[in-house]
């Protein structure tokens, strides 16, 4: 069973991604990696955020001589920008803190376990979060987990900790690519400007999109989404955008009908949403599809010879965006992915101190002022943990060879099938 977890918050040391069952024998180095983790940096609307941190992991298990071996897979991405808050997010009390919560003079407190008041609380820490921000998880957090400052919350609620889901996504896309597989995104809207989507396709969707400032396709609806953010940026605001996801050369079967849990759709659809700020799914038409007939929606088939991937057939259309009852059907999948606008406003709305149960202006932590072009990269990542999932469910393997020739069996069989 393919598994990834992560660790870390923003402003911490690092970030941990670790990645359990990818098979032995996957050509892999730090270069895959990074490559990866640049695309998440890139767009216009960024904060100073992306100036500071060059993400780089370190590989600390898992590969050996540029090979996967089999065992998880732990990589360790530094945090520049920890030089600028140890005192802030250090794991260990200062003395001060210390004897300010004991109520012992300064050097009196020998036991941190005792550095505590009474009712269990400590002094603020500097840079305390009280003024908690409409749209995060700062307030509902803080009252969850019954803590006094929400940098408890908002640290690891960042869209920071997606830099090490994408670092567990880069080795899934690789495991993907050895069975031709693409997975690729551009963004469609922004800000309330739509982008044309061409037709065809440029055959390298990422790479064209990549050389945009907002990895956009359409290079007029660029220049006007350009100047919204500029505009939006002097007006102390945010905004939000949707994607297109699209993952080519899947081939027919993965996921299952059987059981809630297993369906594809359900999944992907999970992880979309897992993302910080999205809101929004659609897979294929979408919402599109309640709004018109079954012939208007459904994709009529028809017999094509040579295509194993789709067991010898074709959909005319692909209005299902590759997905039939929780299943791939082999034509491309399409998924939409909606992000509202990020929280954090320079002219900050209001809300309530929650240190002194006052009205407040929310609090004003550095941020960016979109970051859609970034969730496209990151809603691949989280589309190719699921669907290195899926195939390895389908296919096995402790080992790239094993997964390799399962595959390849399974596509000598579809190409027994429907013939026309």
């Amino acid at each position: 069973m393919l598994r990834f977890t992560t660790a870390g918050e923003s402003h911490g040391p690092a970030l941990v991604s670790i990645l359990e069952g990818m098979p032995a024998g996957l050509p892999l180095l730090a270069d895959h990696v990074n490559a990866e983790l640049a695309r998440r940096q890139q767009g216009y609307g960024r904060g100073r955020r992306m100036q500071i941190e060059k993400d780089a992991i370190e590989f600390l298990s898992g590969v050996r001589a540029g090979e996967t071996i089999g065992s998880p897979i732990a990589m360790l991405i530094h945090n520049r920008d920890w030089q600028n808050w140890q005192e802030i997010m250090n794991a260990s009390l200062s003395e001060e803190e210390a004897a300010a919560a004991s109520g012992v003079p300064l050097g009196a407190a020998t036991d941190e376990s005792s550095a505590r008041s009474t009712d269990g609380s400590r002094p603020l820490r500097k840079r305390a979060v009280t003024r908690v921000r409409p749209g995060h998880a700062d307030l509902s957090g803080l009252l969850k987990y019954a803590r006094t400052d929400a940098r408890d919350i908002l640290e690891r609620a960042s869209a920071r900790e997606t830099t090490a889901r994408v670092a567990a996504a880069a080795v899934c896309k690789r495991l993907l690519a050895e069975f031709g597989v693409r997975i690729a995104s551009h963004v469609v809207h922004l800000g309330g400007i739509d982008a044309r989507r061409p037709e065809p396709l440029p055959n390298d969707v990422n790479a064209t999109a990549d050389a945009s400032p907002l990895r956009t396709l359409d290079q007029d609806a660029e220049q006007a989404m350009i100047a919204k953010i500029d505009t939006v940026k002097r007006e102390g605001n945010t905004l939000g955008g949707i994607c297109e996801v699209i993952c080519d050369g899947l081939p027919v079967g993965l996921g299952s009908h059987v059981s809630w849990d297993r369906k594809l759709d359900a999944r992907l659809a999970g992880a979309m949403m897992s993302i910080p700020a999205v809101k929004a799914v659609e897979i294929g038409l979408g919402f599109e599809a309640s709004r018109r007939t079954g012939a208007e929606v459904h994709d009529e088939i028809e017999p094509s010879p040579n295509r194993p991937l789709t067991g010898n057939v074709r959909r005319r259309t692909n209005r299902a965006g590759g997905l039939e009852g929780g299943i791939t059907t082999g034509e491309p999948l399409v998924l939409h992915i909606g992000m509202k606008p990020i929280s954090t406003l320079m002219r900050p709305l209001a809300t309530i101190d929650v240190h002194t149960g006052q009205p407040a202006a929310a609090v004003a932590e550095r941020s960016d002022i979109t970051a859609v072009p970034a969730m496209g990269v990151i809603a691949e990542g989280m589309a190719a943990l699921v669907l290195a999932e899926a195939f390895l469910e389908k296919f096995g393997g402790d080992s790239l060879a094993e997964t390799r020739r399962n595959y390849d069996g399974y596509l000598s069989y579809l190409q027994s099938r429907i013939s026309g």
